[in-house]
Parts: structure tokens; C-alpha cells; sequence
């Protein structure tokens, strides 16, 4: 990743990996990994969204990683995984498996948590054998299971044709993002932020979003225009936790409430007031204690299990 991918100093900095390895997924494409925190300790598995990396995560890597095991891998053509021609849906569940057998022992299970793009891996991968060894919990955090384009809020337009036709031309435009400037942060926060973003949490999205490759933004907007993972849901068995924006423009509240409806077995809908798409990085805390909730719960130390 380029000194450019991200920020390198407060909050937002990625934290040096502790370990970094290499998936490979099952058509061969390579992903990126890294391993955070202590050996034994309960795991996280991080999947990041469209035009993101792990560097997405550095605010709950940093959390996290004092007394759990954080993995966090950049998804096919993002980060330091290079591209790939296959972008589907299957590709990124075939992804997340790969990432969970790869730092994962057999029957080791996790916490895995998805953010936009992410959160549509966790959700292609429910039906996976894979998964059900390995996921004791998930968190969908901004993220839905289709009408994404249909439902974004993005272009100030009423509902309808039109203002879906020209959502999809923008978010699938071939046009480089270039370099990040006064109006490129501005029009980044606009589409993916709320208004009361700290400058600091849109520069950190702002470098990370800049850095995708303009191609590789295209070829994930085309998936996730078609998205239908509906009947995905209804697999994801595991104890799910759903985290929204309210001032989400991408994916508006309307997909989470969705979500945890279709959900078998939601465990909690936590709206966050005046927040927009990037969850993870707008509201650090937050989301970091939803991760921690999940893994006190489904993932119990051993003096837990100890215990009579």
C-alpha cells in the first residue's frame, strides 16, 4: 500500500500488523492478510467495503487488538490484493473463506463483521460450510441485500428511473478520482458521510477511497447495481448484529431495517443518530462496541468456560 493509501498519523493510521500472510482463494487470486493482537485470544474477522482497504478498520484494530485476535484482509483488486476478473458475488464469499481457513484452526470460530461491500461477503458466504465452522456471530454493519443503486440517496433527485439510472452512471463512472483536494474531500463527505464528519475521519476516507484503482471501482459498482442477495439472509444463521447510519445516503437506514427483519437471528438494530455511510470510521466507538458485545457474548474466554 502507498504512503498515500491512508493517513499515517492520528486515530485513523493503520497500526503495524503483528503478522501479514497471503490467501488464496479458490480461482487463485491472491488477498492480503493481516493479524493483529494476541495469539489465543478471541478472534474478529474485518471485511471491508467498495474502494476501502484494511486501513478502514485502523480505529478498531487499534481498540481491538490490545486482547483480541484481529484479521483484516483487503478484498480482491483493494489495498495490496491485486485485481482480479472475477467480480461476483461468489468470488468474495470464496474470498472470506479463504481468509478464515487461512488464519483460523479447525473449529476455531470468530466474529466476523462486514461493512458495506463487506457486509454483502458475510452474506454470500452464510450458505458456505466454511462459515458455519468458523462464524459464531456476524456483524452487517451500512451495508443491504439489494435495490442498492434504486435506493441510494446519493443524487438529489425524488425516487424513480431517472434519478436510479443516473446513480448508477455516477458510482459506475471510469473516471479516475485523482488526487485528494478541498472539493474531492467535500464531495466524498457529501456521498458517503454525514455533514457533521470531523475533518479528520474524511480525510482518513478520503485517502483510502482515492487509492482504489479506478477500474476496480467500476468493476465492483457493476455487482453491486445487480446485487440480490436476499435469499442470502435468510441463511446467515449465526447471531447477527445490524449497525446503521441514519444519515446514510449509500445505503439508507430502510436496507438495515430490512435486514433485521429477514435476519433468522438478529441480535440487536443499533441506528446511530446523524451518522453517515462509513460507519466504522464516522463512529469508531460505536461499532467497536458492537464487535466487543458480540465476541463477550458468543465467543466466551476459557475461564468462562470454566466455569460450573
Amino acid at each position: 500500500m502507498s504512503r498515500t493509501a491512508h493517513v499515517t498519523t492520528g486515530r485513523y493510521a493503520p497500526p503495524a500488523a503483528r503478522r501479514e500472510l497471503e490467501a488464496v482463494s479458490a480461482d487463485g487470486a491472491r488477498l492480503h492478510v493481516e493479524v493483529h493482537g494476541p495469539e489465543g485470544a478471541p478472534a474478529v474477522v474485518l471485511a471491508h467495503g467498495w474502494t476501502c482497504s484494511t486501513a478502514f478498520w485502523a480505529a478498531q484494530i487499534r481498540e481491538l487488538a490490545t486482547d483480541h485476535r484481529v484479521i483484516a484482509y483487503d478484498q480482491r483488486g483493494h489495498g495490496r490484493s491485486p485485481a482480479s476478473r472475477a467480480c461476483t458475488t461468489t468470488a468474495l464469499a470464496d474470498d472470506l473463506v479463504a481468509v478464515l481457513k487461512a488464519t483460523l484452526a479447525a473449529g476455531e470460530r470468530a466474529v466476523v463483521a462486514g461493512h458495506s461491500m463487506g457486509g454483502m461477503t458475510v452474506m454470500a458466504a452464510a450458505r458456505r460450510p466454511e462459515f458455519a465452522e468458523h462464524a459464531a456471530a456476524a456483524l452487517l454493519c451500512s451495508t443491504g441485500s439489494g435495490r442498492l443503486v434504486a435506493e441510494s440517496r446519493v443524487m438529489p433527485l425524488r425516487p424513480g428511473r431517472a434519478r436510479t439510472r443516473i446513480t448508477g452512471a455516477v458510482l459506475g463512472s471510469r473516471a479516475p478520482l485523482g488526487p485528494v483536494t478541498p472539493v474531492a474531500r467535500a464531495i466524498l463527505k457529501y456521498a458517503t458521510m454525514a455533514p457533521g464528519s470531523a475533518p479528520d475521519a474524511v480525510e482518513a476516507c478520503a485517502r483510502i477511497v482515492h487509492a482504489c484503482p479506478s477500474g476496480v471501482r467500476r468493476d465492483w459498482s457493476q455487482v453491486l447495481a445487480g446485487l440480490d442477495l436476499d435469499a442470502d439472509v435468510a441463511q446467515l444463521t449465526v447471531p447477527t448484529a445490524v449497525v446503521a447510519g441514519t444519515s446514510d445516503r449509500l445505503t439508507p437506514v430502510v436496507h438495515a431495517r430490512g435486514l433485521a427483519a429477514a435476519l433468522p437471528d438478529c441480535v440487536g438494530l443499533t441506528e446511530l443518530t446523524g451518522i453517515g455511510h462509513m460507519t466504522p470510521i464516522e463512529a469508531p466507538e460505536a461499532v467497536t462496541r458492537v464487535l466487543r458485545e458480540l465476541t463477550s457474548l458468543y465467543l466466551p474466554t476459557e475461564e468462562k468456560e470454566k466455569t460450573p
